[in-house]
């Protein structure tokens, strides 16, 4: 968000960069933890402490819920990249038409295909999301990879022939903003990335004190 001038502006702006850098460092810790159930109660308790607490939170009164850690949802798959490309301009109420190229797919042995997209917009980014068909889970869908912002479990990646793998791991699947605010903008997710697997892992419909 550029400087206006604005006090108001530069307060969230800053607010909002600490945000994302905590969220970045999150996950990091998260790939570094060689323990996949460690790293996945850090990551529900870190994320708990700052909706309830970080002036960025898109519901402090929010109380996250979360499916206890199945290792039958973690793999670590091939990026499907010889895909027919498809390009789309997901329209959402705050950013206007947010673009997205579908560059791969990767297929979970439990959830099925899942297309993986390119956030075209200034900064770029690998994004994964799943709708599933579970009542327990945020009906709009839920995001796995948001790399652009800070969202990334890992994988393997050969920068010379754009050739890898990605940790699809649905138990850190997690609730977009817009699930607890329509303010914020959350494109959801299109069709390839529609599964009627019910997924019972990761963040759950949320609860209000």
């Amino acid at each position: 968000m550029p400087d206006t001038g604005s006090g108001q502006t530069r307060r969230v702006s800053f607010a909002l960069l600490d945000w994302r850098r905590q969220i970045a460092a999150l996950y990091a810790e998260v790939r570094a933890e060689p323990q996949p159930a460690a790293g996945h109660e850090l990551w529900v308790a870190r994320r708990a402490q700052l909706f309830r607490d970080h002036s960025q939170s898109a519901d402090r009164s929010a109380v996250l819920r979360h499916a206890p850690y199945d290792a039958r949802w973690r793999a670590e798959l091939a990026v499907e990249t010889d895909v027919e490309p498809q390009h789309l301009e997901i329209p959402t109420a705050t950013d206007g038409e947010v673009p997205f190229d579908r560059i791969g797919a990767v297929t979970h042995p439990l959830a099925g295909r899942l297309d993986v997209w390119w956030l075209g917009s200034y900064g770029g980014g690998v994004w994964l999301p799943v709708r599933d068909a579970s009542a327990a889970t945020y009906g709009g869908g839920r995001y796995l990879f948001d790399t652009v912002k800070g969202a990334d479990l890992g994988g393997e990646i050969d920068p010379a022939t754009g050739r890898g793998t990605l940790i699809v791991d649905l138990n850190f699947a997690y609730n977009p903003s817009c699930a607890y605010d329509p303010a914020w903008a959350c494109p959801l997710p299109p069709a390839g990335n529609v599964t009627d697997v019910a997924i019972d892992a990761g963040e759950l419909v949320s609860a209000r004190p």
